[in-house]
């Protein structure tokens, strides 16, 4: 369990029991409070959206996948107008790069939690105007982890797993990638120096995620960034 902010719950009772730390009685009391409290707020979100119109996507990866760099080129690609809530556990780098590109955004600063959650976005949202947009963007938290056991209000999972972070990263990090709606493998163009298995990753997301969409994807390929826009497009039309 974090010292900090009580993450890694997973989504399997087998998990909870598995770690001595979590398996008396009071602890899983507390731990399934906490979650009921965070699905309750982020039904709330998802209303909000919705009454908005907004779709709403969760952005989750490990530190430096390329989140960021993607939501810059978006623009070009993508037709619908969209904001993006930051999360960090600190500095407003992201959201100033974003504001920088004429992209509105909102930085949350975590401090110490290595995710978001729902009360979170909540306050977020409080500072996004939603009327003028199709589509908002959470960045999530750094990390292949904690993030997956939080639903933040949104409609679907992107994850993104860089060339560089190597192809064994999906079962290392199964909740993660269980969850995805759409998995970006960013930074093609590296591959060519990097024993990065583009096969082992379909392999491995088959096993875990049948459904899942795989895209490879480089910001320096625009054909690449439009699957990606495509995708978005077509899940907005099916809301």
């Amino acid at each position: 369990m974090c010292q900090d902010c009580g993450c890694s719950i997973t989504d399997h009772q087998h998990s909870l029991h598995s770690n001595p730390q979590l398996n008396d009685t009071k602890t899983l009391s507390v731990i399934h409070k906490i979650l009921d409290k965070n699905d309750h707020e982020a039904q709330h979100n998802r209303a909000h959206f919705e009454t908005n119109n907004v779709m709403a996507f969760n952005l989750m990866s490990s530190p430096g996948s390329g989140k960021t760099t993607l939501l810059e080129y978006l623009p070009t690609h993508l037709m619908a107008k969209f904001a993006v809530i930051e999360g960090d556990l600190e500095t407003s780098r992201d959201a100033d790069r974003l504001i920088a590109k004429g992209i509105s955004a909102y930085q949350i600063q975590t401090g110490s939690a290595c995710h978001l959650d729902a009360f979170m976005v909540h306050q977020a949202l409080h500072h996004i105007d939603l009327k003028p947009i199709d589509v908002c963007f959470v960045e999530n938290v750094g990390n292949l982890v904690c993030p997956a056991s939080y639903d933040v209000g949104t409609h679907k999972n992107i994850v993104l797993l860089s060339v560089p972070e190597g192809d064994d990263k999906i079962e290392k990090y199964p909740v993660m990638f269980r969850r995805a709606d759409l998995v970006l493998i960013t930074k093609m163009d590296l591959a060519e120096y990097f024993d990065f298995s583009l096969t082992e990753c379909e392999q491995q997301l088959k096993k875990l995620n049948p459904d899942v969409t795989l895209l490879p994807i480089s910001v320096k390929d625009p054909q690449s960034l439009n699957q990606v826009a495509d995708w978005i497009n077509s899940a907005i039309g099916a809301q």
